[in-house]
């Protein structure tokens, strides 16, 4: 028998295990729709517990940490897939936690994910496990040249290695210190999409228009919505391939799936963060209703609405680097003055202090009356920034 549970109504504080941007753009979102807030974050500093209502300093896995947390909170989420599974677990024995610490589980370790993907009959890139001498001395050559990737911890391109031969791969598995890892073979890519739902205590699954990413070094740079090159069989196959996989987990919260699409016009699903995502920024300002709005209506049991966009829009990542134009070694604030005389820019930057190259610092979102207007000024932005052209 299913227990109905209460609608989490507006005044009642929402818990994030996590204090990184994502965590604060949740603790805006939450505030602005009247919630109260608490993070837990060992970081003093961390941008979500700068601005939430409660900051409570101590470690994932901290015994006190938790039941603070617990206490102080009606329902509890997480910012980010590296929280381990078990503290998330801990906290469902006293609260509602979205999502639970099993779907987590399987998005931290990338050969569970890709069994789940399997499992869901979703496509996924050829791949197999390494964790022993012998299962790297059996690997097919026929997934080669492949990245090789860390099973578990690896995000933002770190944990990855291109391989073209054996002997490179034997010296990857070296250099990531023989952990746990996952061999992909490298596939003929037309252009890389993801797409962003929210599902219900329900049940109900709603999701964002798919976007177009552009991705250098292993890290998003370009986020374009709606999505240029993509088809409307393509399009079908990601929303129906997301919703299967949410629903598979009983899940509840966002989530995100980043698919590749090949040459041939196929799909095959890459990989999923259990949370809202770098490439959804853009529905703050594009979209009547944003991914972390969704994030707080799921975890209350709020009604989900099928979002809108309302304006094409180009979403720019702001890294580290910016603040360190040329051969400059010392850290300079970028010229957001001329960037924001540019219509249409709308500027977040996440209360980081030190700037440090590949570190998000921000992003930069264009909206405009027509796709080509919103690309006209995202180039401009760009252009001052010291961002290379796209």
């Amino acid at each position: 028998m299913t227990i109905k549970m209460d609608v989490i109504l507006p005044g009642a504080t929402l818990g994030v295990m996590g204090g990184g941007q994502l965590g604060r753009m949740f603790v805006h979102a939450a505030q602005a729709m009247g919630y109260r807030t608490a993070v837990l974050d060992a970081d003093a500093t961390s941008p979500a517990g700068l601005v939430s209502h409660e900051h409570i300093q101590t470690a994932y896995l901290d015994e006190a940490g938790l039941t603070r947390l617990a206490q102080v909170s009606a329902a509890i989420t997480t910012e980010f897939e590296n929280v381990p599974a078990q503290a998330l677990d801990k906290l469902a024995e006293t609260r509602p936690v979205a999502p639970a610490g099993s779907a987590v589980a399987i998005c931290q370790d990338r050969a569970r994910e890709k069994a789940h993907f399997v499992a869901c009959g979703v496509d996924c890139a050829p791949h197999a496990l390494i964790e022993t001498p012998e299962q790297l001395a059996a690997i097919s050559d026929d997934l080669l040249p492949g990245i090789l990737k860390t099973a578990r911890l690896g995000y933002d391109g770190k944990g990855q290695i291109r391989v073209k031969t054996r002997d490179e791969l034997i010296a990857g598995w070296d250099e990531l210190n023989r952990v746990g890892c996952v061999l992909e073979k490298m596939l003929p890519l037309a252009y890389e999409v993801s797409v962003i739902v929210a599902r219900g205590r329900d049940g109900q699954v709603v999701h964002f228009p798919l976007q177009q990413n552009l991705h250098r070094d292993g890290i998003l740079a370009v986020t374009t919505v709606p999505a240029p090159n993509v088809t409307e069989a393509v399009s079908q196959q990601a929303y129906a391939s997301a919703h299967k996989i949410a629903a598979s987990m009983n899940y509840v919260g966002v989530l995100c799936i980043e698919f590749f699409v090949l040459a041939d016009g196929r799909i095959v699903a890459n990989e999923m963060a259990p949370r809202p995502h770098n490439s959804g920024h853009h529905t703050i300002d594009a979209c009547d209703v944003s991914q972390f709005e969704l994030q707080v209506r799921a975890m209350t049991g709020l009604p989900l609405v099928e979002p809108v966009l309302h304006s094409p829009c180009l979403m720019l990542n702001l890294l580290g680097d910016l603040w360190f134009p040329g051969d400059a070694t010392t850290q300079q604030e970028p010229d957001w003055a001329a960037v924001l005389a540019l219509s249409g820019t709308h500027l977040h930057l996440y209360g980081k202090t030190e700037a440090r190259k590949a570190r998000k610092m921000g992003h930069l979102t264009v909206t405009g009356a027509t796709p080509a207007a919103a690309r006209e000024v995202a180039l401009k932005a760009a252009a001052i920034l010291g961002i290379a052209p796209f």
